[in-house]
């Protein structure tokens, strides 16, 4: 199987870069020594019991308005940009000072996704590499995984391959009309990379992963809904696709070039108009 560009044009370094934190604040010199050799730290309490049901009614609201306007339970991504209360949680202070642990103090954001996976949803999220899917360089991305709901393995628990961010980029296949896929990659037979691990976490909590570990989640057979937010953070130095500047969330610190430009918070709740465009020409 041949290594395919998801991104043709754009020359980008992918490959891990190892946190080089020295003192950090929340979490331990252990958890980094555990993230730069698997790929993977979790878990972590974040929200009060209180606050992850404020979370889980945030989104049960989102979830309505998205269904009534005729798309899917995945349609969520990138919505920070036109939802405010998404907008709050990249900005949450308490989940920043764990990505500053491992990024540093100046941290932007770029992406965020709704994950939702309703009770009996036969779709995959195939397995594969973060890094494949944005116009990103060099790969520095975290992704902070925040469970919304209860998650395990019975109702599609994400799961990750343990050091497979060592491997740079791992050939993949497109994902055929065959399939029920969430993503359009899937990297076939990754039992070659060893046992998976499976990211069981109560509604609240939060695991953190590098770009460049291997990992999906399968079916959700249960009759319990499972759903986790994914925000995207990354240091300054990262460039995306626009050669002089773009725009982005500067979650915390300053980007000292300028580059990323800041993105201000929305007010109230809506449903970015590209989404109900595509809707229309669908």
């Amino acid at each position: 199987m041949a290594v395919i560009d998801a991104l043709p044009g754009m020359e980008r370094d992918l490959r891990f870069f190892p946190s080089e934190t020295k003192r950090p604040k929340k979490l331990t010199p252990g958890h980094i020594a555990q993230f730069n050799e698997k790929g993977y730290v979790f878990p972590f309490d974040l929200y009060s019991a209180d606050e992850a049901d404020a979370n889980r009614r945030y989104f049960d609201g989102l979830l309505k308005m998205t269904l009534d306007a005729g798309l899917d339970s995945y349609a969520m991504s990138g919505w920070h940009t036109h939802c405010g209360g998404i907008y709050d949680l990249v900005m949450e202070d308490r989940i920043l000072d764990y990505v500053e642990d491992i990024l540093g103090p100046n941290i932007i954001c770029t992406m965020t996704h709704y994950f939702s996976k309703m009770p009996g949803d036969t779709k995959s999220v195939y397995w594969h590499q973060d890094a494949s899917f944005w116009a990103l360089t060099p790969s520095k991305v975290v992704t902070v995984w925040l469970a919304i709901d209860d998650v395990d393995v019975e109702n599609g628990a994400m799961k990750l391959f343990p050091g497979t961010h060592l491997l740079g980029r791992i050939p993949f296949e497109w994902v055929t009309d065959e399939e029920e896929g969430v993503l359009e990659q899937h990297v076939h037979n990754p039992e070659r990379y060893g046992q998976p691990v499976s990211v069981e976490l109560k509604a609240g909590q939060i695991s953190l992963h590098t770009d460049m570990l291997l990992h999906g989640s399968q079916p959700n057979p249960s009759r319990r809904r499972r759903c986790g937010l994914t925000l995207r953070y990354f240091p300054p130095d990262v460039r995306g696709s626009e050669p002089e500047k773009q725009d982005a969330i500067i979650a915390r610190g300053v980007d000292p070039d300028n580059y990323w430009q800041h993105i201000e918070r929305p007010e109230g709740d809506t449903i970015p108009p590209s989404k109900l465009e595509a809707l229309k020409e669908g």
